[in-house]
């Protein structure tokens, strides 16, 4: 499988590169905007290749737990993880509302100065996955816009915030 189906979200933001690294690099400033309409609580946040990024999302007396470890970190300029649910002990497990989803997605998130603004743009792609997975991330390409797009929407306004405070 040579041409595996890629999510893209391409996105400018009214800030610079510096302070929108910050915005997805401070585990702080993560809880504010990644996970909207639920709690997102960080477990542990190691910012280094190799490292750990343990999420955990919780809604209405559900919660939901996201491994995340860090393959590429260069500062100001790109992070890749792979990224996979997990149960309570942090271990990769099958979604357990879309058991075919991928159980490992290779994400690329790329910081470019543009002016004053900042290009920011996010892939994921199935990594190492079986046809049933691929298919499964295929079909859900058109609705991952909105839990994508409102995390953006609510990084946003955070940087917005962050630059009233600092301006």
């Amino acid at each position: 499988m040579s041409d595996l189906p890629t999510y893209v979200l391409e996105r400018e933001f009214e800030a610079p590169r510096e302070l929108v690294w910050k915005a997805w690099t401070d585990p702080s400033l993560l809880t504010r905007w990644y996970g909207p309409n639920v709690e997102t609580i960080v477990h542990q946040h190691d910012l280094t290749p190799g490292g750990l990024w343990l999420g955990e999302m919780r809604w209405g007396g559900n919660s939901s737990f996201e491994r995340v470890e860090f393959t590429e970190v260069v500062a100001l300029e790109r992070l890749v993880w792979l990224h996979s649910v997990a149960d309570a002990d942090w271990n990769v497990i099958a979604n357990p509302r879309m058991p075919d989803w991928p159980r490992v997605l290779l994400t690329t998130v790329t910081f470019a100065e543009a002016g004053a603004k900042t290009a920011l743009r996010l892939t994921w792609v199935p990594h190492n996955a079986t046809e049933a997975e691929v298919e499964c991330f295929a079909g859900a390409l058109a609705g991952m816009d909105k839990g994508w797009g409102a995390g953006m929407d609510l990084l946003a306004e955070l940087l917005a915030e962050l630059s009233a405070a600092t301006g």
